[in-house]
């Protein structure tokens, strides 16, 4: 039977200037970037830390973060007789400190003065840049069962993809004996760990850090006193707590678990929730996905051949084809359009009908007549009739005006304007 009394609290980290998300991070925080059509990528630790009871969180940001500020006022308020919240911690400057976030570490350094108002012994920390679903209920009562002073979830993964991550290496006991920071391929033969038989098969036998990590209070409050220069969780306070000789503990998850770090990654996550069965389940009574509750409007479709689409509330599409698409909040999409692999954000207000038909502007959405690849769209974008844009491993990184090319994908960009006939990328 699982401990459901844990005194635990939780920080959820922001991320830097997230460049490797740019533009979709122009004029955004990474965990405030919309993902599924209707979510950001902060509902997804935030909803994670509901459904396993852990409803005192923090977020650390500092960099464009006013929208997420105003998500997050907007959506989680709490029961006043729970205790629980979601508060921003903003970097700021004190008289004891007058410099931003040196790093994960320094963020939660910086910030440690605002949890001590707080009762809690364990906390937990999580990026907010991540789509997974966990029980932290469950690796909170491992941390426990094991004495860990820290416990740290891993996955397993292949060679190819462990020279990316931090790698455990795990004794029989589930401690962890040792830790390297992205390894290169002639070492990996040493940092193997025991894994399951079917992960064996898949080769998956590196167990690499998820950035989800549990420290005991004291712990947590000693490695920082004794590091005081430390910036970074993974390059500096786990190996210097393994140094120490702690309980360090491998919390091993085989889940699905992907990190949203590029626009390659962010596409092909979204792209996949249009699948049948997407690894990633929205579609739950138990690992809800909570977000702000619009109370939209239904969405009209006229005529659309669709297939694997995601669509939000709030949109009108009269496209001829949509296939593997995800279609955000009040999205508009004219006649004769066909979107493959695409996603569109949608918009953060509608237009009035007189600035709809008004043939000086181009309106919020996408016009008649485009063909649309391998793109996606952000939000408050206004592309015309007849453009076409199609993304293609074969093209250079580019910045325009009104968009980018990441990686041979399309993006363009928050508010831009594509004017009518346009063509852009491999046309």
């Amino acid at each position: 039977m699982l401990s459901h009394k844990h005194n635990a609290i939780a920080l959820i980290l922001g991320g830097g200037a997230g460049s490797r998300l740019y533009p979709l991070t122009g004029q955004r925080s990474k965990p405030a970037v919309p993902i599924a059509g209707k979510y950001r990528l902060i509902d997804i630790p935030i909803s994670n830390c509901i459904n396993s009871g852990v409803n005192r969180m923090f977020v650390l940001t500092q960099y464009n973060s006013a929208s997420l500020n105003q998500h997050i006022k907007n959506t989680y308020h709490f029961d006043p007789f729970s205790k629980g919240f979601v508060d921003i911690l903003a970097a700021e400057q004190t008289p004891n400190n007058d410099k931003w976030f040196q790093g994960t570490a320094d963020a939660v350094r910086q910030s440690e003065h605002h949890l001590n108002s707080h009762d809690y012994e364990q906390i937990l920390i999580l990026s907010g840049d991540q789509l997974y679903q966990m029980n932290f209920r469950e690796m909170l009562t491992y941390h426990k069962q094991q004495k860990a002073d820290v416990t740290i979830a891993t996955i397993p993964v292949v060679a190819h993809d462990a020279t990316s991550f931090g790698i455990m290496k795990v004794a029989d006991d589930g401690m962890i004996e040792r830790f390297i920071e992205k390894p290169n391929m002639e070492v990996l033969d040493n940092w193997k760990s025991k894994v399951s038989k079917e992960n064996v098969k898949k080769k998956k036998v590196y167990l690499a850090s998820m950035g989800i990590y549990i420290f005991n209070r004291d712990v947590m409050h000693g490695l920082l006193e004794q590091a005081p220069s430390a910036t970074d969780f993974g390059k500096e306070l786990i190996p210097l707590a393994i140094e120490n000789k702690m309980r360090v503990a491998s919390y091993s998850y085989d889940g699905y678990w992907t990190d949203i770090g590029n626009i390659p990654s962010f596409f092909e996550a979204n792209i996949e929730l249009t699948e049948p069965l997407p690894k990633f389940n929205l579609f739950s009574d138990v690992d809800k996905v909570y977000t702000r509750a619009r109370l939209l409007s239904p969405s009209k479709v006229f005529g659309t051949a669709m297939n694997k689409v995601l669509f939000s509330e709030g949109s009108i599409i009269r496209a001829k084809k949509l296939n593997r698409a995800v279609i955000g909040i009040r999205s508009r999409i004219g006649d004769k359009t066909v979107m493959e692999d695409c996603i569109m954000m949608g918009a953060d207000y509608y237009e009035t009908l007189d600035e709809i038909l008004n043939k000086d502007n181009i309106p919020v959405g996408i016009g008649s007549s485009c063909l649309l690849r391998n793109v996606i769209v952000d939000k408050n974008a206004r592309i015309g009739n007849n453009v076409t844009i199609i993304g293609d491993t074969s093209l250079m990184d580019v910045e325009e005006e009104g968009y980018c090319i990441k990686e041979g994908i399309v993006v363009i960009k928050k508010g831009a304007v594509i004017q009518h006939n346009s063509k852009i990328g491999k046309v």
